[in-house]
């Protein structure tokens, strides 16, 4: 009888492929029988029957089919549907009707219960923009902020690290917009031909502390945990580049197309963070209109007036503006090209009448971080008030300030002058100097001896 030990090499190779497929039957055969308790299995034996419905009291219905498939493959298969569906009575559920009011009120409800085992992500979401628009509540014309589930489907959730196509991103239900003009900009279209090699929305502005664009440098700063030799290659060829990298926002320059505006940030002196609007002390508004009567922007004269309300305000610090050049809207940013086709021509805002400075904003942090914004008149940027408000980005022959070249030209003749007019009075006072020297010297010839006779030597 032939042994196993003299089988050849393809004998082997057939044993192994059997051997494998045994055990991946047994996994799977596990998968499905095994690692569901008794409990989930009579949760899915009544929800995995498709087509089952609850009237909501507001007239619209929930879908209460579960895929067991789905939920195996998910990453809370190893859960059991009491663990966070504990409110529920096995005995009577099913059986007694139990009112729901929306699917909204059910989400917020669930919440609770992701954060018994989510902690950690519940400390930051907490301090998030998406939490603070919840817990303000529903307002008209906005969409209302996510929560949990809006985001994460609790029954078919995969591993983040998996990547997904760019259309299945939870982000797209909500900025709509803005996710059409990532798909098409230099950003989403490498995504789809590389995978995960490119960034998408949680990259950029983070999974759940999302902060509202516009407030510090968060966005910026994670342009360069990727790009982190731009700094060094603008310098190559960008005069002052760290004076720009602080005052001009990414897309400026690489969405060529893009309008572009000042944005006047109001600041905290003493801590260096941005102003914000108290919750329920609303006063930004309130004051830029009774400031801006006329709805004309404000001027320089209501500008200072503002600031100087709001450092009283708190007697500690005081107010001061920062200026920084960015896009108009949050579209555009997300409309990033080629490299090649960002601006290098600095004649684009260093010159008279430069199209991104002839919008100015005024801006403050709401209560819940998103800007709240209003227009301010371009000449403002010629005032004397723009030494502190642009300070980071004065454009040579764009937002030139009458009065400082003034005082330039003034301590530019004061620098030359002192020397010429020193040559001049000493050139003015020749002669007198060449008759005092004559005395002096004719004083020393006829100095007195030492025997009291007059020294005529020399006579």
């Amino acid at each position: 009888m032939t042994s196993l030990t003299r089988k050849s090499p393809t004998a082997w190779l057939l044993w192994l492929t059997l051997a494998l497929g045994l055990l991946l039957g047994s996994l799977q055969a596990r998968a499905e029988d095994g690692e569901l308790s008794k409990e989930t299995k009579a949760c899915l034996k009544c929800h995995d029957k498709p087509g089952q419905v609850k009237k909501l009291e507001d007239g619209d219905t929930l879908s209460l089919h579960i895929s067991t498939e789905k939920f195996l493959q998910s990453r809370h298969s190893e859960n059991d549907c009491e663990d966070c569906h504990s409110d529920l009575d096995a005995k009577t559920h099913g059986k007694v009707k139990t009112p729901l009011a929306s699917k909204r009120q059910l989400a917020l409800d669930m919440r609770e219960s992701c954060r018994d085992c989510h902690k950690k992500n519940f400390k930051t979401y907490d301090d998030s923009l998406h939490a603070a628009l919840v817990k303000e509540g529903p307002k008209e014309g906005r969409k209302d902020a996510p929560v949990c589930s809006d985001c994460h489907n609790p029954h078919t959730l995969l591993n983040v690290k998996q990547v997904l196509p760019i259309d299945q991103v939870p982000c797209a239900k909500c900025h709509d917009a803005i996710f059409k003009a990532y798909s098409g900009d230099v950003h989403g279209l490498e995504r789809v031909a590389k995978g995960k090699a490119a960034p998408i929305c949680n990259d950029c502005h983070t999974a759940h502390a999302i902060q509202a664009a516009s407030l510090g440098t968060g966005v910026r700063d994670n342009c360069l945990k990727c790009h982190d030799k731009a700094e060094a290659q603008h310098k190559a060829w960008l005069p002052n580049a760290q004076r720009h990298f602080e005052a001009i926002s990414c897309p400026v320059c690489h969405n060529p197309n893009a309008k572009r505006r000042v944005n006047l940030r109001m600041f905290d002196q003493a801590s260096g963070l941005q102003v914000r609007e108290k919750v329920g002390v609303p006063q930004f508004e309130e004051k830029a209109m009774q400031a801006d009567a006329g709805n004309m922007g404000l001027d320089e004269r209501a500008l200072w007036s503002m600031l100087k309300d709001f450092s009283q305000a708190d007697k500690s610090s005081s107010t001061v503006l920062r200026g920084r050049l960015e896009v108009m809207s949050g579209v555009q940013a997300h409309q990033i090209s080629e490299k090649e086709n960002a601006i290098k021509d600095c004649n684009t805002c260093h010159r008279a009448g430069a199209q991104a400075f002839q919008s100015v904003s005024l801006t403050i942090a709401g209560a819940d971080g998103q800007p709240i914004r209003h227009n301010v008149q371009k000449e403002v940027l010629t005032s004397l008030l723009a030494t502190q408000s642009i300070r980071g980005f004065y454009a040579i022959g764009s937002t030139r300030i009458k009065l400082l070249d003034v005082l330039l030209v003034l301590v530019m003749i004061g620098a030359c002058s002192v020397p010429l007019l020193h040559y001049a009075v000493h050139f003015s006072f020749r002669n007198f100097r060449a008759r005092r020297q004559a005395q002096e010297r004719a004083a020393q010839g006829t100095a007195v001896q030492p025997d009291g006779a007059p020294d005529h030597k020399g006579l």
